[in-house]
């Protein structure tokens, strides 16, 4: 057995306190938590119950651990089950029916269960004896996380026990943040972490640097479409240094996934060889997405898979060959989980990444000259190969979800009391975060929406729309899911799916599942897009946002602007990228200088995070400055460095505004799901909580304020 199989066998057989077992993708997490399992069920079984709950992120995640489970569990009688929106509804109520073993479940669907099976959840899960969350770095600090929260600790107060809880991760920045959302507002809880001992992975390395060329010029769309040159480069290096043999391509975006997905297909056509480039994205349908893993898990040909995140997470894939990034990794958290995919059995990882950076001219912005994707790019590598990762963040109050929950604890007892669901929630729950003014508060605006009521003995009740709000699928979901248009080929065949605010007409081209194809038909009333094969397509736009930068990854590349060494992993045009960056860096004098004068505009350069710069940002604007964000620079503009002195020394002797304070200036507040039902003064407490840093801001007008007089002081 490896190293975290032998340590997680005792502390999760005497099932006496809840685990954390954190270690590289493949190396045997499942097995470490689930031999135990196995074994203390075999010895306790169930008579009536569930015994195991395992949750996971993934549809697909679930799909693979059955067919695993399923082998471990063959000859022990015990039986296994998956529940999520592709199951069908005789194997649910066969589940509900005989409830025994194990259940794999996603949280949406365990949400389903406590509003569609309220007064069985008691019996179904009387005897469970442990909760398995697998991906635990994924849930911490999102909404959707909170919600799992919520239900693993109404689940253990409707069966009046407490259920260890078995945590299974492959990244995480900081342990105490994953205890303490294991198990929130439990001080006497001591979660065990077994972290891997095995030793460090053997890593070969290189990063490719690119130039944006001029396009291709092709403006016939009905033909094809206009392809970036450097694009074509970046896929020429990777046919060549990919092609018959098995990998994984990371990009950002699923635009780029699909315009990478049909140049290298095209490729493979030109070169008269079969296809082994595969796209694979969650707006792609499931049978594609299947289709695609199966091709790659069945080794008999080499294949090639495009993607996003949607191959990050553990879904067993086999043995890959190497793993490729275009364009800089969206954190370092993100990038070790990809580098796991690859050296398995012993082989080194192997990655090779692909940044572009725009052309320099003389009229070139300097901070557009510091070329920062391939900074951060290389600071994120060196920073995995110092072992650190970004903490989870999970200081937000979560109101959207907290609005569900409370529709959903009516929905699964017919109603409860205020002081009730405040107790169930708050005082013993996962949002303790908030006081009994914000409870209060927050009940008000959900009644004065329609969405809950109280009857004459106080008891909180559905509302006519609460209930219009529950009874739909999509509550299940804490997160924001758009409307979408379904594509189908002439045939009948699903392609999957794109947003509903993308312009469509008969007559456009789309690039999709990495073909191209021409709109024939439209069905606004069913939302339905019937497409045939064409010669020309563009990719659609999806929508999403990239993740935010830490504090960590911004000094890191500073202190890479400031080094001298050339990290020898960089291509030849790599490496004179970077010094063309630090040629910039040392003309602007930005190791020293944090205020910078250009043209009419001032360049603040704070060498911060995306949460502290956008908390700087935001307090400019509150008090009437014009300000955009570029990339590591504050561009403010029409204004002088004495006159931002001047303020930032006002700023630094009590005059720095509250985060709730600041949270009124910023119109845009609202962006998840139920948000649309706070009040404006509810909504500024929830956008502070997550996306404000006030303390950390204070400091770094501090910094700011120093290299200004330590630069004035200079002969």
């Amino acid at each position: 057995m490896r190293d975290i199989q032998e340590r997680a066998i005792e502390p999760i057989l005497s099932a006496e306190q809840d685990v954390i077992v954190a270690s590289p993708t493949a190396t045997g997490k499942t097995e470490a938590a689930f031999l135990p399992i196995l074994t203390r069920i075999l010895q306790k079984p169930s008579t009536n119950s569930l015994d195991v709950l395992y949750v996971s992120p993934l549809k697909a995640l679930i799909n693979d651990q059955f067919e695993r489970l399923e082998l471990l569990c063959e000859y022990l009688e015990i039986p296994v089950w998956r529940w999520h929106g592709d199951v069908a509804q005789t194997k649910k109520r066969e589940v509900m029916r005989k409830p025994k073993g194990i259940l794999l479940i996603t949280p949406e669907s365990l949400e389903s269960l406590f509003v569609n099976y309220g007064t069985r959840i008691r019996e179904t899960f009387s005897d469970l004896s442990y909760l398995v969350i697998d991906e635990l770095h994924s849930f911490i600090g999102t909404e959707r996380g909170k919600q799992l929260q919520s239900l693993l600790h109404r689940l253990e107060v409707a069966t009046r026990k407490h259920i260890p809880r078995i945590a299974l991760s492959a990244t995480l920045g900081d342990f105490s943040l994953a205890q303490q959302y294991l198990r929130p507002n439990d001080r006497e809880s001591k979660t065990l972490v077994i972290r891997s001992d095995e030793g460090g992975q053997e890593i070969k390395i290189q990063i490719r640097g690119y130039v944006v060329r001029p396009p291709k010029i092709d403006t016939d769309e009905s033909e094809g479409s206009l392809e970036v040159g450097d694009r074509i480069e970046i896929a020429n290096d990777v046919y060549r240094a990919l092609r018959s043999s098995t990998n994984l391509i990371f990009a950002n975006r699923r635009r780029d996934v699909e315009l990478y997905s049909d140049i290298l297909r095209r490729m493979c056509e030109e070169n008269g060889v079969p296809n082994e480039f595969w796209p694979h994205h969650g707006s792609l349908s499931k049978e594609l997405r299947e289709n695609v893993e199966a091709i790659v898990k069945n080794r008999s040909q080499p294949a090639n898979v495009i993607c996003t995140t949607t191959l990050e997470m553990g879904i067993d894939i086999g043995l890959v060959n190497s793993i490729a990034q275009i364009g800089p990794p969206p954190s370092v958290a993100s990038l070790r989980q990809r580098l796991g995919r690859s050296g398995r059995r012993g082989q080194p990882a192997i990655l090779r990444m692909y940044v572009q950076e725009e052309e320099i001219t003389p009229y070139t912005a300097i901070q557009d000259r510091l070329r920062c994707d391939l900074l951060q790019s290389i600071a994120m590598f060196e920073l995995l190969l110092k072992g650190w990762y970004e903490p989870p963040p999970d200081a937000k109050l979560h109101l959207s979800t907290f609005i569900q929950q409370i529709l959903s604890i009516i929905a699964q007892y017919g109603g409860i009391r205020a002081q009730d669901a405040w107790k169930l929630l708050c005082e013993s729950g996962p949002f303790g975060a908030m006081d009994k003014s914000m409870f209060v508060s927050v009940l008000r605006a959900m009644g004065a929406q329609h969405l809950i009521s109280q009857d004459s003995e106080g008891l909180i009740l559905l509302g006519k729309d609460g209930e219009r709000i529950v009874n739909h699928f999509s509550f299940y979901t804490a997160f924001n899911t758009p409307e979408e248009f379904q594509l189908l080929t002439q045939d009948g065949d699903l392609l999957g799916s794109i947003p509903i605010d993308f312009p469509l007409s008969v007559g456009i081209y789309l690039i999709f599942s990495g073909r191209r194809w021409e709109v024939i038909d439209v069905e606004f009333d069913r939302k339905v897009v019937i497409l045939k094969p064409s010669k020309g397509g563009r990719p659609p736009q999806f929508g999403g946002s990239g993740k935010s930068i830490h504090d960590k990854v911004r000094k890191e590349m500073f202190n890479l602007y400031s080094s001298d060494v050339l990290p020898p992993y960089l291509d030849p045009r790599g490496k004179a990228m970077l010094q063309e960056a630090r040629t910039s860096f040392k003309m602007g004098n930005l190791k020293s200088e944090r205020i910078i004068t250009s043209g009419n505009d001032l360049l603040l350069f704070p060498w911060c995070g995306d949460k502290v710069m956008n908390t700087l940002a935001v307090q400019l604007i509150a008090d009437g400055f014009r300000v955009t964000m570029e990339g590591v620079a504050l561009n403010v503009m029409g204004t002088t460095k004495q006159e931002i002195l001047q303020y930032f020394e006002h700023l630094k002797y009590g005059k720095l505004k509250t985060a709730v304070e600041l949270a009124s200036a910023v119109k845009n507040k609202i962006s998840e799901k139920y948000d649309r039902f706070l009040t404006e003064e509810l909504l500024c407490a929830d956008y502070a909580s997550g996306n404000l840093a006030i303390a950390d801001t204070a400091a770094v007008i501090d910094e700011l304020l120093a290299s200004a007089a330590d630069s004035s002081t200079k002969p």
